[in-house]
């Protein structure tokens, strides 16, 4: 019986697909089964996932399901004490399961362990880093503020605690991840690995054009959560709300947005500060310079294009 089950599910990901698997593979522990679950994919995902010859790399094959069913169905087949999920265009560093593996052997009483995350772009290349935070111990307060672990490649969980707290929740679209990191904080310990070991594959095309399907499922994930917190941390509860418009405001004006783009960044803007007002005191300097680049959007059809112009000057100096 492997110590370590790997879960990927894979969907149409025949360009990245490799990769990922491969930095599994070359993990510096090796005691691990790797479940690849093909999600229905219509490209030549499996053609590449079956090239690869490693006896840890079991392949299983389900009708489309979404990416939850698939982690649950990857669940269901996994034999390891431990359980880590990655995603198919995502990439672990070698020492990312021993690291993680060590910290809770260290510490019986975590059921999470977790790593920081960079952002990378298609090709790879290094985008910007993640929040890098480090929390210990007791992290149910903070993770109702705020999904701080980030994506869904980035813990080792006891396969015990997930067995608890259920499955994921397959009704959700996007915060799935921070669901089920909730129902692990309300019962388990966490422990962080303090350096960065995941690295996330961003898109050009980014949430933004679901931008609000994106908040309304964050705010269920919130109802859900605050429905079963103490009445201590119930003043909390806007906070979060507004935390996540927050986060949906810089994703919807980063790169090069279009005017919709801009007027969806006004309304989560207008949202987060209705669930925080405290946030026009708190940070008022970035609230400024947020709602100035959102006005340029709206109200300048070429701002795209002049901040394209702006990127290539810098690169010629």
């Amino acid at each position: 019986m492997p110590t370590i089950s790997v879960i990927i599910p894979v969907y149409n990901s025949e360009q990245t697909i490799r990769e990922t698997i491969e930095s599994v593979l070359n993990q510096t522990f090796s005691d691990f089964e790797l479940l690849v679950i093909n999600d229905g994919s219509q490209d030549s995902s499996l053609e590449i996932i079956s090239s690869i010859q490693d006896t840890r790399l079991n392949v299983f094959s389900y009708p489309n399901g979404g990416v939850s069913a698939s982690r649950n169905r990857g669940i269901a087949r996994a034999s390891g004490e431990f359980i880590a999920f990655l995603d198919s265009d995502d990439l672990w560093t070698a020492d990312k399961l021993e690291s993680q593996l060590q910290a809770l052997q260290a510490n019986p009483n975590a059921g999470v362990a977790y790593s920081w995350t960079d952002y990378i772009d298609r090709s790879g290349k290094f985008v910007c880093p993640g929040n890098h935070v480090t929390a210990n111990g007791d992290v149910y307060e903070r993770l109702l503020l705020q999904n701080f672990l980030e994506n869904g490649s980035t813990p080792l969980i006891r396969r015990e605690a997930l067995i608890k707290v259920g499955n994921f929740d397959e009704s959700l679209f996007g915060p799935e991840d921070w669901d089920i990191y909730l129902r692990l904080a309300a019962n388990y310990q966490f422990v962080a690995v303090p350096k960065v070991q995941v690295l996330y594959r961003i898109s050009a095309n980014s949430i933004s054009s679901n931008v609000f399907r994106q908040a309304s499922e964050c705010v269920k994930v919130i109802e859900r959560a605050f429905n079963q917190a103490p009445a201590s941390l119930q003043p909390l509860k806007k906070v979060s709300i507004s935390n996540v418009y927050q986060y949906l405001v810089f994703k919807t004006i980063e790169g090069y947005p279009n005017r919709q783009q801009g007027a969806a960044a006004a309304k989560c803007l207008w949202l987060a500060i209705i669930n925080d007002p405290a946030l026009l005191k708190k940070r008022s300097r970035l609230i400024s310079i947020v709602f100035i680049k959102i006005l340029a959007i709206i109200l300048l059809p070429q701002f795209p294009q002049f901040l394209n112009k702006i990127k290539n000057i810098y690169k010629k100096l």
